[in-house]
């Protein structure tokens, strides 16, 4: 009997080692089980969870088990689809999302296994690659927008200052783009080289957090932010507080233990400014919407660079580098 059919896949059997860790592997071709499909990869996006996971930071919790093929943000064409899989049949162009609860990750592959309740379907308008970026990125500037800060993407509702930090990144800089669907004004902090780059995706005014003012996240107008889409790391809330209008929300998007700590104070002193840090959960309707509007020309995904997944390395390298700008995609 013939064995399985392989593919090449990038894995890594311990915490800690980054980059130089990744292994380049032959490895049986998954099979989808009955709610799920089989997807020949086409594009793959890198979130800095993936490389956080492998040093450990998630620990016990992720990996699930050891070895990982890590990444979660896939698009690609579906080869294969299980028993009960109703939506999708083979040459379907989608985007997926690969929860690393689930499916233990699997991005960093020739072919991967998606949850159809994790897949949407991928226009032709949407390139594979800017498909890939949307699953992790989109979603959480989706969330924290619509759920924590109360924007309609309709652009109804009184007007929300809005204040996007690390806009330039792979989180920031779909919320400073979805913010300006809805009836915002949007400052966004970034590096000095990044201004008009964040300028071009709507923001109202941007700061350079090296200079004093930026640094302090002072409104150039003067304004109080009503919520603060958090994607950068190392700001104490003395900073953000005293830009923060009366009921104002700082929501932290990679919410450590400190943040985790300020949380709980503030909500046991009643206090009405917050800090919500943010548990990003995945919905399928939510990534239609984005794809969606992808489509329609209203969102784009900026790419910083590509990777073959023979170098998958290279790019694993540069998102812990943290400079990126939009997202860092591999292709196999």
């Amino acid at each position: 009997m013939a064995g399985k059919p392989l593919m090449h896949a990038v894995q890594y059997n311990s915490y800690g080692g980054g980059a130089a860790d990744l292994k380049h592997d032959e490895l049986p071709v998954p099979t989808p089980s009955k709610d799920e499909v089989l997807l020949k990869l086409e594009a793959t996006a890198l979130n800095p969870v993936d490389w956080k996971i492998q040093k450990g930071q998630l620990r016990p919790f992720l990996p699930r088990k050891f070895p990982c093929i890590p990444a979660t943000d896939v698009a690609g064409e579906v080869v294969g689809v299980g028993s009960e899989v109703k939506i999708f049949k083979a040459g379907d162009k989608v985007v997926a999302f690969l929860n690393y609860l689930v499916t233990n990750g699997g991005g960093l592959a020739e072919f991967a296994v998606a949850k159809e309740s994790s897949t949407v379907t991928r226009p032709p308008e949407v390139s594979a690659a800017e498909g890939s970026g949307l699953p992790v990125a989109g979603l959480t500037a989706h969330q924290a927008l619509t759920q924590s800060a109360g924007v309609k993407l309709d652009g109804s509702g009184q007007q929300k200052n809005i204040l996007v930090t690390a806009a330039s990144g792979g989180v920031g800089h779909y919320a400073v783009q979805l913010a300006k669907l809805g009836n915002t004004h949007v400052t966004a902090s970034c590096g000095a080289r990044n201004i008009e780059f964040v300028k071009s995706l709507g923001a109202d005014e941007v700061l350079d957090y090296k200079t004093p003012d930026g640094a302090a996240l002072k409104s150039p107008s003067g304004r109080k932010y009503d919520a603060v889409i958090h994607c950068a790391t190392g700001i104490p809330w003395s900073t953000f507080e005293p830009n923060l209008g009366t009921n104002g929300k700082v929501i932290d998007i990679t919410p450590g233990p400190s943040a985790m700590l300020t949380f709980a104070l503030k909500k046991l002193t009643f206090s009405k400014k917050q800090l919500v840090p943010l548990l990003l959960i995945p919905k399928r309707e939510n990534l239609d919407f984005l794809v969606k509007l992808v489509k329609e020309g209203k969102l784009k995904t900026v790419i910083n660079s590509k990777h073959p997944l023979s170098k998958a390395e290279d790019a694993w390298a540069e998102s812990i580098d943290g400079h990126a700008t939009g997202k860092i995609i591999v292709e196999p």
